[in-house]
């Protein structure tokens, strides 16, 4: 019997409909916005184990000229280590889940910490060394522990998380995530940066596109299908309780999606 024919590594994985191409025509109009782990990268065992595919960054740039400025990262990472990884490069960021944001012109806005929250944060890190596997995450404005390493202690996690969310006050709320539980400022989430970008230019007067893979992407979705914008979920409709309107497979698929448009 003959083996069906292997699928050929240079072709083109097929986008879903309804995204712009790279024309100019095609992309006028649009703002785009992108989570970061999970969406443009491949996930990680660690949060610092994370890499940055050759081509990538000079693709965004490339994307963010032909937007004339419209591309913002939208993340759960600090700016400082948006920055890091993306050496080189100075995008529009919200980082903490929006907690921090630059916009456009460079100007950074956060959240201030309180007393409560830090002592929250102290508190958290103590507790967590009972469990040499889990990684403590201290983000300035936000603090997670990533169990990914351990997942037998999800249940364990979530409990100690909540038990540091009542030191910390209710101006920080939880948030779950992929192996993660986060604390983070309870008056922002993605769905407020992305509103917060749209309120000025570049990003004004433009129909959002965004993008992400987990729950903490939920509020984002939401909030570019209320302004007439698109959305994409990373992965798939897994559970099929997503907001998004619109499915990629992987990362690797959104990666050259991108560099398409891009040139």
């Amino acid at each position: 019997m003959a083996r069906p024919p292997k699928t050929a590594p240079s072709e083109v994985p097929a986008f879903p409909r309804g995204l712009p191409d790279g024309s100019r025509s095609s992309l006028a109009g649009w703002a785009i916005f992108l989570d970061i782990d999970g969406t443009l990268l491949d996930i990680a065992e660690t949060p610092e184990a994370v890499r940055i595919p050759e081509g990538l960054i000079p693709d965004l740039v490339r994307l963010s000229r032909k937007l004339d400025g419209a591309l913002a990262l939208v993340t759960g990472r600090s700016i400082a280590f948006v920055d890091e990884i993306f050496r080189g490069a100075r995008f529009p960021v919200a980082g903490l889940h929006g907690a921090e944001r630059r916009d456009a012109m460079g100007r950074i806005s956060h959240v201030e910490l309180t007393p409560d929250f830090l002592r929250a944060k102290d508190e958290l890190k103590e507790r967590a060394l009972v469990w040499p596997d889990i990684l403590v995450e201290d983000k300035h404005a936000a603090i997670a522990v990533h169990y990914r390493q351990a997942p037998q202690h999800e249940r364990a996690m979530q409990e100690l998380m909540r038990e540091i969310a009542a030191i910390a006050g209710p101006q920080w709320t939880l948030q779950q995530g992929k192996m993660v539980t986060e604390l983070r400022p309870a008056a922002h989430d993605k769905g407020y940066a992305l509103a917060a970008f749209m309120a000025d230019p570049p990003f004004s007067a433009r129909r959002p596109l965004a993008f992400g893979d987990d729950v903490t992407d939920e509020a984002m979705f939401r909030a570019a299908n209320a302004a007439d914008g698109l959305s994409v979920r990373i992965g798939g409709p897994s559970d099929g309780t997503s907001a998004a309107g619109l499915f990629m497979e992987s990362p690797a698929i959104l990666r050259s999606w991108l560099s398409e448009i891009a040139q």
